[in-house]
């Protein structure tokens, strides 16, 4: 921006301030961030289609592709040039990254965010990557809420706001479920939920999906006719399908985790690239409903009545024309997904498990019922309603969030009439894998280091600070070879009554305590027979620069003690944490972080 533009912008923001009210600002943010994301999500649904629409056009349905084999490849090695070469920031995992910003970056998500996810996600999904275009522009989402409230020099609460406000903006507008968008923002980004913050979250929410609407029409995402009505003698049932559907997803969040362990071990991209591409081409060539977001497989079982439309399916595949076979054609691919979708990342591509969670339900939940209706002794499980389920179920194991899977389903795909069934899969995925998983796929990565913004208050204050900030170092050092006579020069001089002893190279060795030494530091004639060496105590505990605030307390909690030093992790002295300094900072954060 030139000066001239720049003395403008200044004006306007003065202009801003004695006019508008910051709350009254904050909606008028809100609506342009709902705005803004659903042009962004528009964009990014359009480069999908338009890609995958061109290369796959003329492929036989009747037969294996060999293309399979080619394109995905194809995509992830161009993402992973255009990230490294062009963005040359790390843009994966885009929910963490929001989660990250929130917890340690007070809001701020880098400027290239914006549009970076939208190239490379279209790009990695367009040519086959199965991966979903969600997660990328959720995190689009919230750059453009985060960045819009920087322009506007808003406080950091706000822009923490204003993130909530393009992720719920970018899920009502994906999938045209505005309620789901709150809901998300609520329940998987840990925002409290406060009348502050409810109503722009909903305008940013409402917005995005009434633009999608105007832009892409009024139907929901996924056509779904209910056929037969919800009978309770299937509540058994339904419960049933929830807890398989936690177990799927318990499966799911360990094998990713576990394969983005071996893809973070490779350093060299181009091995990570390599490992990636043969994975990836291979499962796809043998399963193609693996090939994209997997939305074509999902329409085929929501609204598929018989067997002759469910071995659609099977098309393109060496499965192609064995219709026995469709269920173990399904139970594999529900077991490769999770090894697909963590090709496409770990090999350079770019995109979410919103989908792949989605796809999975659905054919979790169609398993279920059509193996069911096998067995004589069951009642009759409506296949399209029980994959509709499944989709709700493993969705909330995966996200740990049961309220989105309710909600979003039912907007996606209108079936309100199966409204009490959704809760009930959804609450008992959730308490299934709560069980073995604390957190959710999103927040492990975060909680694991104590990073993660929770809805208790107490520690999501403590998360929020930093232990840079409550570090006191203007504490006198001492050598241990100093003795008596000048230790009380230092004393003389200093209006601390604590003094670290450090080696020569810095290294902490014990303190020495003015209480201790009070009774012989005016005995001129010791002076030079006490040394710092002898005089000095061991420390209660040492605090690490890398411990996180929650460590910190449990460690003064631990020791009793008022005073801790904090060292570097080969030792070196940094200076002092007081629970004092603590309890101060605590209560200045208390206040930024709460709201009126």
């Amino acid at each position: 921006m030139n000066n001239k533009g720049a003395s403008w912008f200044q004006r306007f923001l003065l202009w801003r301030e004695r006019t508008i009210k910051e709350k009254q600002f904050i909606l008028i943010l809100s609506l342009f961030v709902g705005v803004f994301t659903a042009i962004a999500t528009y964009v990014l649904k359009m480069l999908i289609h338009t890609i995958q629409n061109f290369l796959t056009d003329n492929f036989s349905a009747t037969g294996a592709n060999y293309l399979y084999l080619v394109y995905p490849v194809v995509g992830i090695f161009i993402a992973g040039l255009f990230v490294r070469l062009i963005v040359k920031d790390d843009i994966s995992h885009g929910v963490t990254k929001i989660l990250y910003a929130i917890s340690r970056r007070k809001g701020r998500i880098k400027r290239h965010n914006m549009w970076s996810s939208i190239f490379a996600s279209s790009i990695t999904i367009g040519f086959g990557g199965s991966v979903g275009a969600e997660a990328p522009i959720v995190l689009t989402g919230s750059a453009i809420g985060s960045n819009l409230g920087s322009a506007f020099k808003m406080e950091h609460r706000t822009l923490m706001l204003l993130v909530g406000c393009g992720a719920a903006g970018a899920i009502g507008g994906i999938f045209k479920a505005p309620i789901a968008g709150l809901v998300f923002t609520i329940e998987v980004l840990l925002l409290d939920l406060t009348m502050t913050s409810l109503l722009p979250l909903l305008i940013s929410s409402v917005t995005a999906t009434t633009v999608s609407y105007l832009l892409t029409g009024t139907e929901a995402m996924f056509r779904f006719n209910q056929d037969s009505a919800f009978e309770m003698e299937r509540i058994p049932y339904v419960i049933l399908l929830g807890i398989v559907c936690g177990l799927v997803s318990l499966y799911f969040t360990r094998a990713m985790i576990w394969v983005e362990g071996i893809f973070g071990k490779l350093k060299n991209p181009y091995k990570k690239f390599m490992l990636g591409a043969i994975m990836l081409s291979v499962l796809i060539f043998l399963f193609p409903p693996l090939y994209g977001e997997g939305y074509d497989t999902i329409e085929l079982l929501l609204n598929g009545n018989s067997a002759v439309e469910w071995d659609i399916i099977l098309n393109n595949s060496f499965f192609y024309g064995h219709s026995s076979l469709l269920v173990l054609f399904l139970l594999l691919i529900v077991i490769f997904k999770v090894f697909a979708t963590s090709a496409t990342n770990g090999g350079g591509g770019t995109g979410g498990t919103f989908a792949p969670s989605l796809f999975l339900g659905c054919i979790v939940g169609f398993i279920f019922s059509f193996m069911s209706n096998t067995i004589e002794f069951i009642p009759a499980l409506p296949e399209k309603n029980f994959a509709l389920m499944g989709m709700a179920g493993v969705m909330s194991g995966v996200m740990h969030a049961p309220l989105t899977g309710v909600f979003l389903i039912a907007e996606l795909t209108g079936g309100y009439d199966l409204l009490l069934p959704l809760i009930i899969v959804s609450v008992c995925s959730y308490l299934t894998i709560i069980v073995f998983e604390p957190h959710s796929i999103y927040s492990m990565r975060l909680a694991k280091k104590g990073e993660l913004l929770t809805h208790n208050k107490d520690k999501a204050i403590l998360t929020l600070m930093k232990m840079e900030n409550v570090v006191e170092n203007n504490f006198t050092v001492i050598a241990p070879d100093m003795d008596l006579g000048d230790l009380v020069k230092v004393i003389s001089n200093s209006k601390r009554n604590m003094f670290p002893v450090v080696d020569k190279d810095g290294v902490l060795l014990g303190i020495v305590l003015l209480d201790d030494i009070r009774n012989i530091m005016f005995r001129q004639e010791l002076y030079h027979r006490f040394t710092v060496g002898k005089l000095m105590t061991a420390l209660p505990a040492r605090l690490y620069d890398t411990d996180n605030m929650e460590q910190v307390m449990r460690t003064f909690d631990e020791t009793k003690a008022w005073n801790l030093p904090v060292v570097s992790t080969d030792g070196k002295y940094l200076g002092f944490v007081s629970k004092s300094k603590i309890f101060s900072s605590y209560r200045e954060v208390l206040v930024q972080f709460s709201t009126e």
